[in-house]
């Protein structure tokens, strides 16, 4: 409960403390766990927790990740409990970033704690890698892994951040999809305008905005960026049908989002769609008045960021050009864009259907 109580928010640099706090929380608690070699190494934003036990000779090596960041909590006023308070209802804990992924990642080091307290050791040999940046695209991450190589060394590595697939079924990840981000800006006039004076004589950025939001996808739902697609590698028809063959009720689904209907790229399942497609989701938009009451103004900006989940052979950068091209190549007349990327980019991720680890599991 401690834990869930730090607002590790990465995004926010008036958080930066915070993090930093929980940082040496997960320090403090692999310490507690066993005698590992326990370190807090600082990035350029946020530090990474490293920590390994050797003391398995010939045994294999794995390393364990996890991230203790999390998302920003607002809109505060939609939470039922304040999201830094754990609350604990119907035998769930309800708090921001206590399932992605504090409880996750508190789960490895709790099992190397129950090993060292029963038999005085372990099985193999462990090494934790905690960052602070997962939330905002691990920027740091690759400069780290790619300057301790021979540090973080290991047979296996197992990710302690992702859903479940249920509570009640033991289930193991083969993929990850991959990320790119942008924020984009829309400049009209250079100061709020009285819109009972110049509405009609001068372009709106909201309303620009609004039509390069929705020139990204077909009214069906499939992206309408040129070459989106081009790298995405079809399923066969013994992949689809394995995932058509899991358990999966839509009904549920929707009861447990509250959404009313489901909707996404035409020829593909829910399951295909949340795990083996690409998507292009808008996840924030904003410009003008958003105080209460009315405020008749033509805003000068208005603002949208947007991130892509990529999947295997997709690279982030060509995929942040074209959109970037779509973009352009989109804009109304009467304003300009200024596209900022929000997301150095990640690639995704498939584990082999061979590999020894999946055997293993």
């Amino acid at each position: 409960m401690e834990f869930a109580r730090i607002p590790s928010v990465s995004t926010d640099p008036a958080r930066a403390p915070d993090v930093l706090r929980a940082a040496e929380w997960v320090a403090d608690a692999v310490r507690k766990a066993g005698p590992f070699a326990v370190e807090v190494i600082p990035t350029p934003r946020h530090p990474i927790v490293y920590a390994e036990w050797l003391g398995a000779p010939g045994a294999p090596t794995i390393l364990v990740y996890g991230h203790y960041d999390v998302q920003p909590p607002e809109p505060l006023e939609r939470w039922v409990s304040a999201p830094f308070e754990p609350n604990i209802r119907e035998g769930r804990i309800y708090a921001r970033g206590i399932s992605d992924d504090k409880a996750p990642m508190f789960m490895p080091i709790k099992a190397a704690e129950a090993f060292f307290a029963t038999v005085g050791r372990l099985p193999i040999n462990v090494k934790f890698l905690f960052e602070g940046e997962e939330e905002i695209g691990s920027p740091d991450l690759e400069e780290f892994i790619r300057q301790n190589k021979q540090r973080l060394a290991a047979d296996f590595v197992m990710s302690a951040d992702g859903a479940m697939w249920r509570i009640d079924e033991p289930s193991v990840s083969v993929s990850s999809r991959g990320l790119v981000g942008l924020e984009i800006t829309v400049r009209g006039p250079a100061k709020d305008l009285h819109s009972g004076r110049h509405g009609g004589a001068i372009a709106n950025p909201l309303h620009a905005l609004a039509s390069l939001i929705a020139s990204l996808h077909t009214p069906e739902g499939r992206v309408a960026v040129a070459g989106f697609y081009d790298d995405v590698v079809e399923l066969s028809p013994e992949e689809r049908e394995a995932i058509a063959a899991l358990p999966f009720d839509e009904g549920r689904y929707l009861s447990e989002v509250g959404a009313p209907s489901l909707f996404g790229e035409p020829g593909y399942n829910t399951l295909e769609r949340q795990w083996v497609r690409p998507t292009l989701d808008v996840n924030g938009m904003w410009g003008g008045y958003q105080g209460p009451g009315g405020k008749t103004v033509i805003p000068s900006e208005a603002h949208a960021k947007i991130t892509c989940r990529l999947v295997p052979d997709q690279d982030p950068q060509d995929v942040l050009a074209k959109v970037a091209r779509h973009l352009e190549g989109h804009t109304p007349p009467g304003v300009k864009l200024d596209i900022r990327v929000s997301d150095h980019g990640t690639r995704a991720y498939r584990i082999p259907s061979d590999h020894v680890g999946l055997r293993v599991a």
